[in-house]
């Protein structure tokens, strides 16, 4: 096999590849075998045709697709190991010579890894930034756990508030018709929450139990549903219940309630502890996320457009995850929110840069100052990984090794190693 790249374009390319005959024709007859089994010929036992009737009746052509189908992903790997480059998506394939008794060549036009032009990355300097805890930080933890042990409670004699869980049939109306997706009974809402159209919630406070009311509405103009953006909608809504939460006091019996400890003062020393440890860890997360972007911002990159698009398909998918988490589909998401998936995607595509441009970096600097991470240190990653999930390490690393995930592993210590590397040689360094 000969195989030769010659980059045309940015960070695009042509893999030129050239099968020799011989390995073509052993790849013609993986495909008549394939072929031949559901071959009816009069004569013959079905797939037991033999090979030169079968040529002479239907043509050596008819196997040249199996057959390419079945050269094409070897031979491509193979030429991608012997060139060196390194590919960021599926390649274009285009037959250059298909012909019996010559070489089969191809070619493959292919986006590879972008070049990096390493900016300065050593000495840089992490802005200053509090990361002390202040009294209010820890009023307000300790207003969290008093919510989470709140009751909802139905509130028989009084009016809808911000915050309040709400029950409610609702019907909309557009110029006196009803549109699709514009009605549901009973339905559960946190007023507040922004889950509804802009303007609907806000004018359910007020409201009493059993309550009607008519809500005026119009519709973003960059709403999803195109027939109903920019207009005007009238919501006819019956107001069944209304839930609020009731919050316990916080004195020593709350303290007791909540956590190990007799007093309220306990309490609020140990949140306060935690927060400075947890503080502690934001400015090592601040100060490493800053000197990563420093660097990248240094760098030279032209970033594949396709590199970008796959990371917003990962954040996307994670983003999608979190949604299912509560409850919630990605449609409805967008149903509520009047956004389209494009302009999800749009949003998250400047993180998506930065992440690419900062892992390419990071590979980059990896790189230039030698950063390798050896047996011992995977194996002591292993063992905190099978400690944190109370599992084996030996199970643990067989279950990574089936699915490549120790690679990934010493992968990421590598970029870790490197971060630290930038922290070491910071003009912060302790």
């Amino acid at each position: 096999m000969k195989a030769n790249w010659e980059k045309t374009e940015n960070n695009r390319g042509v893999l030129t590849v050239e099968v020799d005959e011989q390995k073509f024709s052993k790849a013609l007859d993986q495909a008549f075998r394939k072929v031949v089994k559901n071959v009816n010929v009069p004569g013959f036992r079905k797939g037991k045709v033999p090979r030169p009737i079968f040529e002479k009746r239907f043509g050596v052509e008819s196997l040249y697709q199996d057959a390419v189908e079945i050269v094409v992903p070897e031979a491509y790997q193979a030429a991608v190991e012997e060139t060196g480059i390194e590919p960021v998506d599926q390649p274009e394939i285009d037959i250059d010579q298909l012909e019996k008794d010559k070489p089969f060549i191809f070619k493959a036009t292919v986006t590879v890894k972008p070049e990096v032009k390493l900016g300065e990355y050593k000495d840089l300097e992490v802005p200053e930034k509090d990361f002390s805890v202040s009294d209010e930080d820890v009023e307000e933890e300790l207003k969290k756990m008093q919510e989470r042990q709140g009751e909802l409670v139905v509130v028989e004699d009084g009016q809808v508030e911000e915050k309040d869980r709400v029950m409610i049939d609702f019907e909309g109306f557009i110029d006196g018709e009803p549109f699709e997706g514009g009605q549901a009974e009973k339905y559960t809402l946190e007023v507040g929450s922004g889950q509804f159209i802009p303007g609907f919630e806000e004018q359910l406070v007020g409201m009493k139990p059993e309550e009607e009311k008519e809500i005026t509405v119009t519709f973003p103009e960059d709403y999803q549903a195109e027939e109903l953006a920019g207009k005007e909608a009238v919501f006819k809504v019956k107001l069944h219940e209304v839930k609020r939460m009731r919050l316990p006091e916080l004195d020593d019996e709350f303290a007791q309630d909540v956590s190990e400890f007799d007093t309220l003062q306990e309490l609020k020393d140990d949140i306060e502890n935690k927060l400075k440890e947890q503080k502690s860890q934001d400015e090592d997360n601040y100060k490493r996320n800053t000197l990563v972007e420093k660097a990248a911002e240094n760098a030279e990159i032209d970033l594949p457009e396709v590199m970008v698009e796959h990371e917003i398909d990962h954040m996307l998918g994670h983003f999608e995850q979190q949604l299912q988490m509560q409850g919630v589909t990605l449609d409805q998401y967008m149903q509520f929110t009047g956004q389209e998936k494009s302009t999800i995607r749009e949003q998250f595509k400047e993180d998506a840069e930065k992440k690419v441009r900062a892992n390419l970096v990071l590979e980059a600097i990896a790189a230039e100052e030698n950063v390798e991470v050896d047996d011992e240190e995977v194996d002591q990653e292993l063992k905190k990984l099978a400690e944190q999930m109370g599992r084996e390490e030996e199970e643990i690393r067989k279950l990574l090794q089936a699915q490549g995930g120790v690679d990934q592993i010493r992968d990421e210590l590598k970029i870790r190693k490197t971060v630290d590397l930038l922290v070491s040689n910071s003009k912060n360094a302790a």
